[in-house]
C-alpha cells in the first residue's frame, strides 16, 4: 500500500501508478539535524528537494529529479502533554501507528480520513480529511509544527510562534519546507456508533441537509449506473463497545469490499459493457449494519483495490446540484464507471490553502480502477466541479493551475508571498508546484 523505490533502477513510483520518477539522490535521515544537513548539501549542489511519504498522492506533488527525502526513520511519539491535550509526533510516523499508539494511551484524534496508510506529514501537507459536521481535516487538528526551511534552518510554528507560517504550513504542499514534527490536539478515547445502510440516490439528495445536520459524521457512496447509495452515520456513543463480529467483518470488509470488488473490477476492465450490471449487484451487496467501536476502527477501512482518484471540494450548499449534474452526465454518456462516488463534508477552517478554507465544504470524489482509462470521466466531472468553484484535493488528479486556484482561494496570494519569503530560490520546487502556485 505504499510508494516504492526499485533497487534495480532507482525509480520511485506512487501507490496509484500515476507517477514515477528517478531522483538524482535519495536520503533517509535519522534526525532533524541530518535532514537539515541534507537540504544544505542539496542547495550547494543546485538540487531541488522533495520529501515523500507512502506515495498515496495521485499527483506528482512529491516528485523530484533532485534529492528525494524519505522520512521513515523520523517516526514515533516525541511527547504527550495530557494537561494541554496534545501529542507531538515525528513527521514520518504512519497514521495507523499513531492511532494504535494513541489508543494504548487512552487518547484519540477527533476526526480522521478513511484510510490510515499515509505518514502524518504527507496526509496533512496535502489536506487529507474525513467527514464531519463540526470537526475538520487532520491538518485542522494541528497545534504546532517543526519545519526545515530552504537554508537548512529549523523553524517551530504555532498560533503564537511564527503564526503566519503556521497558518499556511499545516497544509503546505511541500512548498514551504520539510515538516519534521507535528503537534496534534487529542482527546480522551471515545466510542463511535456507526450506522451503515443502503439508501436511494434521490432520497439522499432530498434529505441531505437533514442527514448532515443530525449526524456528527455523515458520508455516502453513490454507485454510477444505479440509483443506489450506501450511507454511513457516525455519532459519539456512551457504549457499550460492540464491534463488528470478526467473521462478519472479514466477509464484508475483506471478502466483499476488497476481494469480490477486485474481481468485479477485473471483469469490468476486460468487458466494460458488463459494468452497469455489476454496479447494480455491487450496490446491493452490503446489508445494513450498526456497530460501536473506538474512533479509528470506525473512521477507517482497508482499501486494497487500487484505483486513481479525483476529488473536489464544492460549497456545501452546492452539493446536491453538483451530484445531480454528475449523475446526469454519467447517465447520458457512454462512460462505464465501476467505482462508487464518495461524498463527505467539512466545516470551514482557517488554513490558508485548505480545501475548506473559509467555507463549509462538501467533497465529491470520483474513482476509476487502476489500469482503466479515466481521462474522459475525470475531464467531464472536473467541468462540473469547476462550474461550482470547486477546489481540487492537492494530492488527487486534477488539471487546475495557479490562475484558476487564485480565484477560488481568497488567501492564495498570502501563501505565495510566504513562499517567496521562505524559499526565494525555490529549493522545494517541482513541476506540480510550478503549475498550481505559479513560477
Amino acid at each position: 500500500m505504499v510508494g516504492t523505490t526499485s533497487a534495480r533502477n532507482g525509480t520511485w513510483r506512487n501507490w496509484g501508478g500515476t507517477v514515477s520518477v528517478r531522483p538524482a539522490r535519495e536520503v533517509t535521515p535519522a534526525s532533524v539535524d541530518e535532514l537539515a544537513d541534507a537540504v544544505r548539501r542539496a542547495a550547494e549542489d543546485g538540487l531541488p528537494v522533495k520529501a515523500v511519504g507512502t506515495g498515496h498522492s495521485f499527483t506528482s506533488i512529491a516528485a523530484t529529479e533532485g534529492l528525494l527525502v524519505h522520512p521513515q526513520l523520523l517516526t514515533g511519539i516525541r511527547r504527550i502533554d495530557r494537561e494541554a491535550g496534545t501529542v507531538t509526533v515525528e513527521a514520518g510516523t504512519p497514521l495507523k501507528r499513531l492511532n494504535a499508539a494513541l489508543a494504548r494511551e487512552g487518547l484519540s484524534l477527533t476526526n480522521m480520513g478513511d484510510i490510515m496508510e499515509q505518514t502524518v506529514s504527507g496526509a496533512t501537507s496535502t489536506g487529507t480529511h474525513g467527514t464531519g459536521r463540526d470537526s475538520a481535516s487532520i491538518a485542522a487538528q494541528i497545534k504546532g509544527l517543526e519545519l526545515v526551511t530552504a537554508d537548512g534552518s529549523v523553524l517551530t510554528c504555532s498560533e503564537k510562534e511564527n503564526p503566519d507560517v503556521f497558518a499556511a504550513a499545516r497544509i503546505g504542499l511541500g512548498a514551504l519546507g520539510i515538516v519534521t514534527a507535528l503537534t496534534f490536539a487529542v482527546e480522551p478515547l471515545f466510542l463511535l456508533t456507526a450506522r451503515e445502510e443502503p439508501m436511494t440516490f434521490d432520497r439522499v439528495c432530498a434529505e441531505f441537509d437533514a442527514l448532515h445536520a443530525e449526524n456528527e459524521h455523515f458520508e455516502f457512496y453513490w454507485f454510477p449506473h444505479t440509483g443506489n447509495t450506501n450511507t454511513k452515520r457516525n455519532n459519539r456513543s456512551a457504549g457499550p463497545e460492540r464491534p463488528v463480529p470478526p467473521l462478519r467483518g472479514w466477509f464484508e470488509d475483506e471478502f466483499l469490499s476488497n476481494g469480490v470488488f477486485q474481481v468485479a473490477n477485473w471483469v469490468g476492465r476486460a468487458a466494460p459493457l458488463t459494468i452497469p450490471a455489476i454496479a447494480q449487484i455491487s450496490s446491493r451487496a452490503l446489508s445494513a449494519r450498526t456497530y460501536t467501536d473506538i474512533p479509528y476502527k470506525v473512521f477507517t477501512s482497508p482499501r486494497r483495490v487500487r484505483f486513481v482518484e479525483m476529488e473536489y471540494a464544492v460549497p456545501r450548499d452546492a452539493l446536491v446540484d453538483t451530484l445531480r449534474e454528475l449523475k446526469a452526465m454519467v447517465d447520458r454518456s457512454p462512460l462505464r464507471v465501476s467505482f462508487p462516488v464518495e461524498v463527505r463534508t467539512a466545516p470551514a477552517d482557517d488554513i490558508t490553502l485548505s480545501t475548506a478554507s473559509g467555507r463549509e465544504s462538501a467533497y465529491v470524489a470520483v474513482h476509476m480502477f487502476k489500469g482503466t482509462p479515466y481521462q474522459r470521466y475525470f475531464t467531464a466531472a472536473e467541468r462540473i466541479f469547476t462550474a461550482h468553484e470547486g477546489r481540487p484535493h492537492w494530492g488527487k488528479i486534477h488539471t487546475r493551475d495557479a490562475e484558476y486556484l487564485s480565484r477560488v482561494y481568497p488567501r492564495f496570494g498570502e501563501f505565495v508571498a510566504l513562499r517567496d519569503r521562505l524559499d526565494p530560490r525555490r529549493r522545494f520546487r517541482n513541476d506540480y508546484l510550478r503549475r498550481v502556485l505559479g513560477a
